[in-house]
């Protein structure tokens, strides 16, 4: 219900955002397979905030930049990472690139609340906690979110998922709702 309410709200945005990306020529949506509550896959919507050929230039330049590499396998991120468009740093700033993931808590796929939606590849980095992970939905905030978000090491944010799934509560998931309103006016930890 609560994605309903809020999808509803913010469909205004929604279409301006979708305008002004489909403007450049890019397709409005991408989607990309992540893992769910026991290990099912389904596919993560996000608003497009790369180039469309993301994937292979992604190759390119792990093959061609060793410090890129170095961060790629460290955080599974690029901190100025050179296939966002200009108007992709903003929705990712402003976390406007995730509102589509409102279809997915919809859908069943995801939770408002929950560990960040992970690809297979990230699965062992939660090493003997992995089931921990795979015993809830992932969701559209949760505490690496209000937390720290990319300013915190991958090894403590499996530590903020499992912490989560350890002290999951309604009242646990009302604080992180209402802490990442501030968190998302602040952009903080968004690159």
């Amino acid at each position: 219900m609560g994605a309903l309410v809020l999808s509803a709200v913010a469909l205004p945005l929604f279409l301006i955002v979708a305008i002004v990306i489909r403007s450049t020529g890019s397709p409005v949506l991408f989607s990309h397979t992540r893992i769910g509550l026991d290990r099912k896959p389904f596919r993560c919507y996000k608003f497009r905030s790369m180039v469309p050929d993301a994937e292979k230039r992604l190759q390119e330049l792990l093959e061609t930049c060793p410090a890129t590499l170095q961060e790629w396998r460290t955080n599974h991120k690029i901190k100025n990472d050179p296939r966002v468009t200009p108007f992709g740093r903003f929705l990712r700033k402003s976390s406007l690139d995730e509102l589509p993931q409102f279809w997915n808590v919809i859908k069943g796929d995801m939770s408002l609340v929950g560990p960040r939606p992970i690809v297979t590849d990230e699965l062992e980095r939660y090493g003997n906690k992995a089931h921990m992970y795979s015993s809830t939905k992932p969701g559209m905030t949760g505490l690496w979110q209000v937390l720290g978000r990319s300013n915190v090491t991958y090894s403590r944010r499996v530590s903020m998922d499992t912490l989560y799934v350890r002290q999951q509560s309604i009242g646990f998931d009302l604080w992180i709702l209402v802490k990442t309103v501030a968190v998302v006016l602040r952009r903080a930890g968004a690159h």
